[in-house]
């Protein structure tokens, strides 16, 4: 019976990291309207002002459900209903749940704010828009990537060890910046040669977020990691790098 609750624990882990990584996957197409069923401008469009509405309350919802679910007192008391081995593994299924709940209901507002037509200009900044994917991606694997997306717990619980906390590693960009991952993401939100009035409000609203997501992780850090993680913050700028003679 352990073994059966062990096992279904490592299945329900596997299923939620390859559904997020479909989500995240997903996104890089979405944000430019490339290979996917639906981007982020395609579709019907709606009336203006019920659109606008529903794609903020979209953003809200993705935040909201980040910023309760990502917090150590929700997790101290939500680990009472869901076993700790698969907690991060259920908040993982709630973003994927999150993203794609985004993707279907987002309301196209194909309105031009700007729009680039030299071609080097267009292929540079979809250059740009791939090389923030590629830092975001990237980013998860320079601290632990299993860890960030709940593999390594069910796997640790799979073979009867203990959970523990993940070491916080400066490795990669983390050597120059405290949040290289959200680096990435603002530069592929904004990297595009056609920018929407939807775009922008995707755009504009995912920036507002990281910067609060930020502010409320670093926190949480602060209390987990304790004086290592301030002497880092105050060694590291949190998003651009310092240029060092």
């Amino acid at each position: 019976m352990q073994f059966l609750t062990r096992l279904s624990a490592l299945i329900f882990g596997v299923v939620c990291y390859f559904l997020q990584l479909g989500a995240l996957v997903y996104a890089t197409g979405f944000v430019a309207n490339i290979a996917v069923p639906k981007g982020i401008d395609s579709g019907e469009t709606g009336e203006l002002f019920t659109s606008v509405l529903i794609n903020i309350l979209l953003i809200a919802l993705f935040g909201l459900q980040h910023s309760i679910m990502a917090r150590q007192g929700f997790k101290r008391v939500w680990i009472h209903v869901i076993p700790e081995p698969i907690e991060r593994s259920t908040y993982v299924l709630a973003v994927a749940a999150v993203l794609f709940t985004l993707y279907l209901f987002w309301q196209p507002i194909p309105i031009i704010v700007w729009s680039i037509e030299t071609l080097w200009m267009q292929q540079f900044i979809m250059m740009l828009y791939w090389i923030g994917w590629l830092i975001t991606f990237s980013s998860t694997f320079m601290q632990n990537h299993f860890d960030l997306l709940g593999l390594r717990q069910v796997w640790r619980f799979a073979r009867g060890k203990p959970q523990k906390t993940a070491k916080f590693r400066q490795r990669g960009l983390y050597r120059h910046i405290r949040h290289p991952l959200m680096l990435g993401l603002l530069i592929a939100f904004w990297s595009t040669p056609v920018m929407t009035v939807g775009h922008l409000i995707f755009s504009a609203g995912m920036s507002i977020y990281i910067f609060i997501g930020v502010a409320f992780e670093e926190r949480d850090l602060l209390r987990l990691y304790g004086e290592n993680y301030r002497l880092f913050r105050e060694k590291h700028p949190m998003l651009i790098p310092r240029i060092k003679r």
